[in-house]
Formats: structure tokens, C-alpha cells, sequence
């Protein structure tokens, strides 16, 4: 059996969503996200070399509860990616001139502290939430 290195491995993830179309229009059009494979009840996405895959389930989407921190109410459960400072200050444009709400503004959470970083939140058409994340040193990512 073949391994992938550390920066070959990348994420899957299954999420529901309510509505395809919706999904199409903001993981491809808003987060530009390029499109795979899809039938009438899934789309694939690459979202920044990872694989989510939105299935239709129109009951299950969204956030259901938050959880305090850095002193705001974060969304549970959320997925998202840590991206480069660079590519964080491009997506939250991004985000802002396609009119998203942010659940959180971006923002640099524990402030010189070790795990100091920029961080967003905001939902999909589904209510599904979304951070994403950027440290200035990728090393102090798992630093306690």
C-alpha cells in the first residue's frame, strides 16, 4: 500500500446542505471553490486541496449550537481551512464583497499569546458555519 507524504495527505469531509443549487452558488461562485464530481444529490469541492463533498439533506444542515471563545460565541460544529495570512486577507475580501455575513468578523484571536491568529466565521446558504484561519508562524499551530 502507497503512503502519502504530510503534504500530499489532504481532508475529506461530508456536510449536509439544503439546497444544491445554493451550495454551487457559494462554495464555486463566493469561495471559489472548483467543482467536481456531483450528481443529483452531491457536488465535490476543492476547497484550498481539500475534498468536502455538500450532500442534499435538507433537514440536517446548520449549526446547532456555539461555545465562548477569545470571548465570542464560536459555531458548533464548523469546518474550514488554516490558510497563509496572504490568502486569508484575499478570501475575507472575497467574502465581504459577495455580502456574507460574518458570525465573527476576522480578527486576530489570543493576541501574543502562542496560538495568536487571524480568524473568521460565517455561514453557508445552509447555515452550515465555516472558519477559516491564519497563523503568522505555521509552527505555532499546535503550540500549547
Amino acid at each position: 500500500m502507497e503512503t502519502m507524504t504530510e503534504a500530499e495527505t489532504m481532508f475529506h469531509l461530508a456536510f449536509p446542505v439544503h439546497d444544491l443549487a445554493a451550495a454551487r452558488d457559494f462554495y464555486g461562485g463566493v469561495l471559489g471553490c472548483p467543482e467536481g464530481r456531483s450528481s443529483d444529490i452531491w457536488i465535490d469541492f476543492n476547497l484550498f486541496g481539500h475534498q468536502i463533498v455538500a450532500h442534499l439533506q435538507p433537514r440536517r444542515a446548520g449549526a446547532e449550537r456555539s461555545n465562548p471563545v477569545d470571548g465570542r460565541d464560536v459555531p458548533v460544529p464548523h469546518f474550514g481551512v488554516i490558510l497563509s495570512p496572504a490568502q486569508f486577507d484575499t478570501l475575507a475580501e472575497r467574502v465581504r464583497r459577495a455580502g456574507v455575513p460574518f458570525v465573527i468578523e476576522p480578527y486576530v484571536r489570543f493576541r501574543g499569546e502562542p496560538g495568536e491568529q487571524h480568524t473568521m466565521f460565517f455561514l453557508d446558504p445552509s447555515g452550515n458555519a465555516l472558519e477559516f484561519k491564519a497563523f503568522a508562524d505555521p509552527s505555532r499551530i499546535f503550540e500549547k
